[in-house]
């Protein structure tokens, strides 16, 4: 098996030239796949690994509860205190927000509970302290993005061209790109093929509960805890904070032979594995309990790739380096069409 050093510190993930005016082409097929076989091959005792945890269940309560409490704290002393409502989002809600996505993205390919509805259940609990609904909407294109990684026509995680010819290459268009990203996931959805079930009743029961808890929020303790929920979701998400490196992290490259690259860091116990990224796109069915397992399980298939070392680190280099642009990614389709028959 081939096999590639992994970068020593300091040393630049993304050398060399990347797509400015266009993504990277690509004709390699998904790697996932095909490390998943091999892996299974090699250890069939990983499949063990495979199925559900529901203690992610509990933790989802303890994050909400949480979140609600100090929601009603800063209620309590008003908005006189914004300033502190949303330092207090930007240094502990923002890790407690980004967590409940995981848990919504474990929900997304069932790894919590065996029923799918228990588990559209778990993520519509985990989406109460976001005050906007994102679990149904994710769990709609949220599949694509594994079946079809890295072609524009069908994965919502490419930006739009419109976004990375408007941005461009200055610090301080990537910078306000990456300040108000939350915005860009939803206006993607409407450029992919296919069919993509959006709207219905789990939609509108995910979008009723996120208004009744935002509503009941509001009554009992007032605008001040609104807006403490409302700065954790902005900051978990980009507002330039850490934890908007993550998207960057995980398909952002400039050579398309590693498409997928992993952060081992402190923040994962946190960010409940999301940076085990390589792991989770060739066993998505693996909780993220158990994804340091399936490293440790199989490392010749995962110690020789490239990895980040720092959310913080790699969110400079995305803003201040010139060869990092919205563009910094492999695109399948451009590769398919061009061999389609005309």
């Amino acid at each position: 098996m081939e096999t590639q050093a992994i970068p020593q510190a300091g040393e630049d993930l993304f050398g060399g030239q990347a797509g400015k005016a266009n993504y990277i082409p690509t004709t390699l097929p998904r790697p996932h796949p095909l490390r998943r076989r091999a892996i299974l091959a090699a250890h069939p005792e990983v499949a063990s690994l495979i199925g559900h945890d529901r203690r992610t269940a509990i933790i989802t309560l303890g994050v909400v509860a949480g979140q609600t409490a100090i929601a009603a704290i800063f209620g309590f002393f008003g908005l006189s205190y914004w300033w502190a409502a949303l330092l207090t989002a930007i240094l502990i809600g923002a890790f407690a927000n980004h967590a409940m996505f995981v848990v919504i993205h474990d929900a997304t390919h069932n790894c919590i509970f065996k029923s799918n509805a228990l588990n559209k259940w778990a993520a519509i609990l985990a989406d109460l302290p976001n005050t906007v609904p994102t679990a149904m909407g994710f769990r709609c294109y949220h599949m694509k993005h594994h079946s079809h990684l890295g072609d524009y026509d069908y994965d919502a995680d490419l930006p739009s061209h419109w976004e990375a010819r408007l941005f461009g290459t200055s610090a301080f268009g990537k910078a306000a790109w990456m300040f108000i990203f939350p915005i860009f996931q939803a206006t993607r959805l409407s450029r992919l093929k296919g069919s993509v079930p959006i709207w219905g009743r789990w939609t509108f029961i995910n979008a009723g509960c996120v208004l009744l808890y935002d509503l009941a929020v509001l009554i009992c303790f007032g605008p001040a805890a609104l807006l403490y929920l409302f700065a954790s979701f902005w900051f978990s998400v980009g507002g330039l904070h850490p934890l908007g490196a993550r998207w960057l992290q995980e398909h952002y490259t400039s050579d398309s032979s590693q498409e997928t690259f992993g952060y081992y860091g402190v923040l994962n116990l946190v960010a409940l594995n999301i940076g085990y990224h390589n792991e989770h796109h060739d066993f998505p069915d693996i909780p993220w309990t158990r994804l340091p397992r399936l490293k440790q399980m199989a490392p010749e298939f995962y110690d020789h790739l490239k990895t980040h070392k720092s959310w913080s680190g790699l969110l400079l280099k995305f803003i201040f380096d010139p060869q990092f642009t919205l563009y910094t990614r492999v695109d399948r389709s451009i590769a398919r069409k061009a061999t389609m028959p005309r």
